[in-house]
């Protein structure tokens, strides 16, 4: 869909509305130059544009591919492709969404190609459109404003990832346990806008190099705002990765003070089993039918010798080794030197 087409010349727009493709195409030629908008285009919307303006067909292809890396490409009749990756963070769902936008710049024309979210060129159109002096300096101009307008938008993502970050960071180093699912999505989507920004660098640095010598200071400005948001990405990424290697040890440690409280449950359970031990025993004795025990079990004293005494003796051998147990620690040489 085409959202804008317009010519400009001597650092103002002939335009007052939008004019066609094929028109646009036949002014390339008068001076100035050209800027094509366009938003989602169809194969069909693409093919009549390539035809038009003589566009490469690789060119095209990679237009058409939402997920094509930052980078700058050269083709016939001095015909560059510029491919920018538009960014925007959703805090409800802690993603950042990406779009793109594909430049095709020559000396006579611009055709920006926008898909996905965040990549509006209206703003920065109207903002080089306000500045003649810019926008004399021919198309390169519009490439300027494009960069600068889709850099100034990666700062809310910096902003949204760092105020997450810090939540997650306040969880952690409090000795809490933060979702560790969490942290990976996070570190995921500060890796993926770094894959977004970094190439960049090398494109800002290509076109500044190329261009007027009155825009190289407006695009080094760009590129300086682009390394900033580069630091604090590659920042945010590294902190990441050690808040998640905190956040584990925090795990760990939960699942220490959780073992040492199975342990000492199953110690407990282990010592009332083996005071229920002698019971047990003299239960099963005393009910045996054998014909000793129905002769000569048959009074009192009889019954404290065997069952009292068989009861008593086993605690008192049970109560004798645990009290030594600790003592043969106590009686340990110590080691060298301590």
């Amino acid at each position: 869909m085409i959202v804008d087409c317009a010519h400009y010349q001597d650092g103002r727009r002939c335009d007052e509305g939008t004019v066609s493709v094929q028109e646009a195409a036949a002014r390339c030629g008068q001076g100035g130059f050209v800027w094509l908008g366009l938003f989602e285009p169809d194969e069909k919307e693409l093919a009549q544009v390539r035809d038009t303006f003589g566009l490469h067909e690789l060119a095209i292809e990679d237009a058409q591919n939402l997920h094509v890396r930052p980078k700058i490409e050269r083709y016939d009749q001095d015909v560059q492709l510029v491919i920018l990756r538009t960014a925007r963070y959703d805090d409800a769902a802690e993603e950042v969404e990406f779009g793109q936008i594909s430049v095709f710049l020559s000396p006579n024309f611009v055709i920006a190609v926008r898909r996905g979210v965040a990549s509006e060129l209206h703003e920065a159109r109207q903002r080089l459109e306000q500045r003649p002096e810019l926008l004399a300096t021919g198309s390169v101009s519009a490439l300027w404003a494009i960069l600068d307008h889709v850099v100034d938008r990666y700062a809310p993502v910096v902003a949204g990832l760092d105020n997450d970050i810090d939540q997650i960071e306040a969880t952690v180093f409090s000795g809490a346990v933060a979702p560790t699912e969490r942290i990976y999505s996070l570190r995921r989507e500060a890796m993926d806008f770094y894959r977004a920004v970094h190439p960049l660098l090398g494109v800002t640095g290509s076109v500044e190099r190329a261009a007027p010598k009155k825009l190289r200071p407006y695009l080094r400005d760009v590129r300086d705002h682009l390394i900033l948001v580069e630091e604090e990405v590659a920042g945010q990424r590294d902190l990441l990765g050690t808040t998640l290697e905190a956040n584990m040890a925090v795990i760990s440690v939960e699942q220490t003070k959780l073992s040492l409280q199975q342990n000492s449950t199953m110690e407990q359970l282990t010592i009332l089993a083996t005071i229920f031990l002698p019971l047990t025993f003299v239960t099963g004795f005393f009910g045996q039918n054998f014909g000793w025990l129905v002769r000569h079990i048959d009074g009192p004293a009889m019954f404290i010798l065997y069952g009292i005494g068989g009861l008593v003796l086993p605690l008192a051998l049970l109560y004798m080794w645990l009290r030594r147990r600790p003592a043969r620690v106590s009686t340990a040489p110590e080691p060298p030197g301590s």
